[in-house]
């Protein structure tokens, strides 16, 4: 971890010569996911230890959270003190869990950035950010992205980085039935590459419905950020290992 091997591997693969050359250098797309964290609900307990139970020698034992106000800023799991009480929607439970960051070139669907954060509200976009400025060349590029990085102060961040926001409208409505202020303006919308860009970043979610599954990354056995980070980032390496044969046998 030290090393960031993870992360060396990942960037090593793409290097090589006929791999680089699959590898669209301007138009990208960038998802998050949730991954749950190796710690049971039971253990988000109060940070000053109001809600211990000195009477129960049983480590697991039964605890009910009926009427419980829990919060990260007043608890945390005594098992991953890292993980964080998070939903990423409305009518989901809450759970346990960090967040997994990707991010994706257009041209043939691989991952050429990753990484793992503590999972909060902006986390996306922050990693999105992160990931840009990791990018070897400063070059214009496009960045594909669903409707959660409909941000305003997002969408400055990428032109200031000579970035094309391709991002999916947020249209929900407010609470006075007027519908959301988007940050993407008309000029945006009605450039080819637009349409295009929301057509391809789709394909970020095979990556996750690959490393989820197949990787066993869906919940992780590890616990920290940094461990689950180097898990993560390793299984989009193999991600790209596993899809660049066939890649790699089309004729050029």
């Amino acid at each position: 971890m030290e090393g960031e091997i993870a992360a060396k591997f990942l960037r090593t693969v793409l290097a090589q010569p006929r791999v680089k050359r699959l590898v669209s250098s301007d138009h990208f797309s960038v998802d998050g996911t949730l991954i749950e964290a190796w710690a049971s609900i039971k253990s988000f307990r109060r940070k000053d230890g109001g809600d211990n139970d000195p009477d129960s020698a049983d480590r697991n034992a039964e605890r009910g959270f009926h009427k419980e106000k829990r919060s990260n800023d007043t608890h945390e799991s005594t098992s991953d003190p890292q993980a964080r009480l998070y939903k990423k929607g409305d009518g989901q439970s809450a759970k346990l869990c960090y967040m997994g960051h990707a991010l994706m070139e257009n041209r043939h669907g691989l991952v050429v950035d990753g990484g793992v954060t503590q999972a909060t509200g902006k986390a996306e976009r922050e990693a999105a950010l992160a990931m840009l400025e990791r990018r070897p060349s400063r070059r214009r590029i496009t960045l594909a992205a669903d409707k959660a990085y409909d941000v305003g102060q997002f969408v400055k961040d990428l032109r200031q980085r000579k970035v094309t926001p391709h991002i999916t409208i947020d249209g929900h409505l407010s609470k006075n039935g007027k519908p959301r202020v988007t940050a993407i303006d008309g000029r945006t919308k009605r450039h080819p590459g637009y349409a295009a860009s929301q057509c391809c970043r789709k394909r970020i979610e095979e990556v996750f419905g690959w490393i989820k599954p197949s990787a066993g990354t869906a919940k992780v056995k590890l616990r920290g950020c940094a461990r689950v980070g180097a898990a993560f980032t390793l299984n989009l390496a193999a991600y790209n290992l596993v899809r660049l044969p066939k890649l790699l046998a089309v004729p050029a």
